[in-house]
């Protein structure tokens, strides 16, 4: 027996099997009908895998190994979108930092105040006049 003509064979008989649970429904009744159709599709639905899993055993393995690709690759390239955007965001903030340069014109300017004040508000001791007194 040539295995390709079983299958056509087969894939006819599920083909008339399905016109038969037509005509049920017709003639018969739509329960009964429907209730043979459905159990000629899922059947039918056995016989696909089984099918396939016998002319090419790795179908599956390679389905779902696309499947599982595409998926990863999409959740990877949504975790990069949103790190580049979290990413643009620190960039903005740090360039809205005063730079190293801001913060030494800062000390010298408070240094300078500071040694300016300094003598006016304390004594040689490095008392206040306030502390003299008491």
């Amino acid at each position: 027996m040539n295995p390709q003509r079983v299958d056509a064979l087969v894939d006819f008989s599920y083909g008339v099997l399905i016109f038969v649970s037509v005509v049920l429904i017709a003639f018969v009744g739509t329960e009964v009908g429907a209730a043979f159709g459905f159990g000629v599709l899922a059947s039918y639905g056995v016989h696909v895998v089984w099918k396939m899993a016998r002319f090419d055993p790795d179908w599956m393995t390679r389905e779902v190994t696309e499947e599982v690709t595409e998926t990863v690759e999409r959740t990877v390239e949504d975790q990069l979108d949103e790190i580049g955007d979290r990413l643009e965001e620190v960039n903005e903030r740090i360039d809205r930092r005063p730079k190293s340069e801001e913060f030494d014109e800062k000390i010298e300017e408070v240094t300078e105040t500071v040694g300016q004040e300094t003598p006016e508000t304390h004594d040689s001791n490095g008392e206040s006049p306030a502390e003299a007194e008491r």
